[in-house]
């Protein structure tokens, strides 16, 4: 029986595998991909799979049995997926490839691995430092530091620590987050007098593996009288690159307590504070880019597919491009990005963004909303490092195939 999938990004990552010899334990499966772009990019994909195929670490081997595309097969949110990652050859890999199971099981900390540390998770990529994801600071749960594909920090430090050379200002904007800052008239964005907090109440996923790294939370949103407001589900997933360093962020709001108005305000939504020195204020190289070629403060409040904040950390040129998915609400986004520093999407500040309507929106009791992104850390600039090639692999997805051989 076949069943058709439409990926919601990309194929596999080059790792040391061992295959399954005994044909009574393969699974027998093949997987065939349509419609894919050649790209000289490192692309990732998650997609859905029958839950008949095994659950662990597996190859793609094309029909000549030469290929080998490292693939990873896991459980979460009662579905069974599987995570690959393109090697970037620069030519389609649309064709056929058998699917088998891998004997070996690889050393879990050599791919993407989570360590408790406290009530935070500690998060390596290849036994090298990536970020924390932290819940026990501050109003919000954030992840500080985040390193770059150059093993150096791309976030701000503070108010987490205070580095000589940064910039001390607006201590709620704490390295990478998500909030708004008018949730039924709750100020989520800041930590001043009465703000609300966004307090996490579970883990559900909390997954390593060899290709893909997944963490999955719920949270309540709480005001200052300790009231909910609302809840989410966020979706964490990052994926074992080579070149660069990529992540996607899932989040779905729930209106759990009632209706939930979102404001318009600027003061939100999916955010981070890039690295000081990256900041085109500071004159050293620091740049803004949106998908229509809008530069530095005229990318401020327009809505695009895609923005880069690109500038120097340690003498190498490195950047952040933030995607936003088609499926996610109000796409394509209006931008609250700063040459100060800050890098925010947000899709309901549109009077402060000079919009001339109302961005405010009203999701009905029980009902909930859906946003998308994808966080590509990279060397170079925006062109250079194809970020409209990324926005691409990340927005239209092939067809697959997965059949019983």
């Amino acid at each position: 029986m076949i069943t058709r999938i439409h990926f919601v990004a990309l194929l596999a990552v080059i790792y040391g595998l061992v295959l399954e010899d005994d044909p009574a334990k393969a699974e027998g499966w093949r997987l065939t991909i349509r419609g894919s772009k050649a790209s000289s990019l490192e692309v990732p994909l998650i997609a859905r799979v029958p839950a008949s195929i095994d659950a662990g670490s597996h190859a793609l081997i094309s029909p000549e049995g030469k290929e080998f595309l490292a693939a990873q097969v896991f459980n979460d949110g009662g579905q069974r997926w599987i995570g690959l990652v393109t090697p970037g050859s620069g030519t389609s890999i649309d064709g056929s490839y058998e699917l088998k199971p891998v004997t070996s099981t690889p050393d879990e900390r050599e791919g993407i691995f989570f360590a408790p540390a406290g009530p935070n998770l500690s998060i390596t990529i290849g036994r090298e430092p990536f970020s924390v994801y932290r819940v026990d600071e501050g109003a919000k749960p954030f992840l500080f530091p985040l390193i770059g594909p150059t093993r150096a920090p791309v976030t701000r430090s503070f108010p987490m620590k205070k580095v000589p050379g940064e910039d001390f200002d607006h201590p709620h904007q704490r390295s990478f987050w998500f909030t708004h800052g008018k949730v039924n008239g709750v100020d989520f964005w800041s930590e001043q007098e009465r703000h609300g907090r966004i307090k996490e109440t579970s883990r559900p996923t909390v997954l390593p593996g060899p290709v893909v790294g997944r963490l999955r939370t719920a949270d309540d949103w709480i005001d200052a009288d300790g009231r909910k407001v609302c809840s989410d589900e966020r979706v964490l997933t990052i994926y074992r690159t080579t070149r660069s360093r990529i992540l996607d962020f899932d989040i779905e709001l729930k209106a759990t307590e009632g209706p939930v108005t979102f404001g318009d305000t600027k003061e939100g939504m999916f955010g981070l504070r890039v690295a000081s020195s990256m900041d085109v204020n500071k004159k050293q190289g620091g740049r803004i880019t949106n998908a229509e070629g809008l530069t530095d403060d005229r990318a401020w409040g327009k809505a695009s597919p895609w923005v880069d904040y690109t500038g120097p950390v340690e003498n190498k040129t490195v950047g952040i491009a933030i995607l936003n998915h088609p499926r996610s609400f109000r796409f394509p986004t209006t931008w609250h990005v700063r040459t100060y520093g800050l890098f925010a999407a947000n899709p309901f500040g549109w009077k402060d963004f000079g919009m001339g309507r109302s961005g405010e929106y009203t999701l009905p009791a029980g009902e909930s909303l859906r946003f998308a992104y994808r966080v590509y850390l990279h060397e170079g600039d925006t062109d250079s490092a194809d970020v409209a090639g990324a926005f691409k692999g990340y927005a239209e997805a092939p067809d697959i195939e997965i059949s019983s051989r």
